[in-house]
């Protein structure tokens, strides 16, 4: 691999999803030259999930000069409602917001980085500082590249964090079951009482919630949409394991993707609707042909800079998923960012000091705030699965 050497002070950007395009995009507007290393060989535009529309997403993307239909990132609710386990209304309220998809926001902010600074199937190998100013990142393949500053921007199970950093995620000991079904394919019940809306149900170490996101291209016609669901449960560490253990025979640390998940628990997920669940959410669930699995994890770290390497988005904290807030504290770190070594184009050292302070704070609270809601949530009257 080939990469031209230029004169602007250069960022490596290790980790080529969401948190890597936001923070090359917004160093590219403060005048750095950025390559981005992702490790997959492949796209990541495949993938699926809904994401709540944050402004901090939004900001970002007109920062980005992405030229954007701004009445068209996402699908429109115009209420939370709140089912019983019976399936009666416990309660609904006029809450208007956009939800949209992560395949959305990573085609938009794909398109600010050009391909020849995109480079897949980039493991990183290691880290090394050659001198107080500059960093290398040595890749699998034998490649070193050198930069001004390293981003570990590679998500939750961050290589950056692993090799210089001592902090590990814990697990929170509930999961979240995922699932996304076409628009056309949910069922009537489903429909009546979920349709449109931004839908929510408790119960003994249950919490599930959904809502429409854009389709397939991100589609945002009536009828070629998606209904993004995620479900919430306790579940042992040892059942964890069995979980994350692949129809493949991969056994993974906290996610299993879309077409991955063991038949035997596409049953038990199944089974476990009709026992917990509400009609409608039962019935989308059952309707959902490839659930996927993620186990839900803490962390907060205590610093994000050593030396010309910083941690970014889920690789320096992760909130829980209630918080609504893992993409848009990402967009948060790499607005902060750009604007730092704006302020400071001569001295990025100092730029970083100043950056860091409050992305800590906000990585902290964002933790507290997601343990304190998960908890509530789930372990009120906590019920081990079955």
């Amino acid at each position: 691999m080939s990469i031209k050497v230029h004169s602007k002070k250069r960022a490596l950007i290790v980790g080529g999803s969401l948190g890597g395009l936001f923070a090359g995009a917004m160093l590219q507007q403060a005048g750095w030259d950025v390559d981005i290393f992702e490790r997959s060989p492949r796209d990541l535009d495949s993938r699926g999930g809904g994401i709540v529309l944050q402004p901090e997403v939004v900001e970002l993307i007109r920062r980005s000069g992405i030229e954007q239909d701004w009445n068209n990132l996402g699908v429109r609710s115009a209420r939370r409602i709140f089912y019983r386990p019976d399936g009666s209304v416990e309660h609904a309220l006029d809450a208007p917001q956009v939800q949209t998809s992560w395949s959305r926001i990573y085609s938009l902010m794909r398109s600010t980085v050009d391909d020849d600074r995109y480079h897949k199937n980039q493991v990183l190998k290691d880290i090394r500082f050659p001198e107080s100013d500059r960093v290398t990142a040595l890749f699998e393949d034998g490649s070193e590249q050198t930069g001004d500053l390293l981003i570990g921007a590679d998500g939750s199970g961050s290589q950056v964090r692993k090799l210089l950093w001592d902090d590990v995620p814990e697990y929170a000991g509930y999961i979240a079951w995922r699932g996304l079904v076409p628009e056309t394919d949910m069922p009537e019940l489903a429909r009546t009482s979920l349709h449109g809306d931004f839908a929510f149900a408790n119960n003994t170490g249950s919490h599930i919630l959904g809502y429409l996101v854009p389709g397939e291209n991100s589609d945002l016609r009536p009828g070629h949409r998606l209904y993004n669901w995620v479900w919430y449960r306790v579940v042992s560490d040892l059942q964890r394991e069995a979980i994350m253990t692949g129809s493949d025979g991969i056994s993974r640390s906290y996610s299993v993707p879309e077409g991955l998940l063991k038949d035997s628990w596409k049953a038990h997920l199944r089974d476990e609707a009709v026992a917990f669940l509400p009609p409608g959410f039962r019935d989308i669930v059952k309707a959902t042909r490839e659930p996927f699995a993620q186990a839900i994890r803490d962390l907060a770290v205590e610093k994000m800079v050593k030396g010309r390497t910083i941690l970014l988005g889920d690789a320096a904290s992760i909130p829980r998923p209630h918080t609504a807030a893992s993409t848009s504290k990402a967009a948060a770190n790499a607005l902060a960012l750009a604007d730092a070594l704006s302020a400071f184009p001569d001295d990025t050292d100092r730029a970083l000091a100043k950056w860091e302070g409050e992305q800590v704070l906000r990585g902290k609270y964002l933790r507290a705030m997601g343990t304190s809601i998960g908890n509530r949530l789930m372990f009120g009257e906590a019920a081990i699965l079955s």
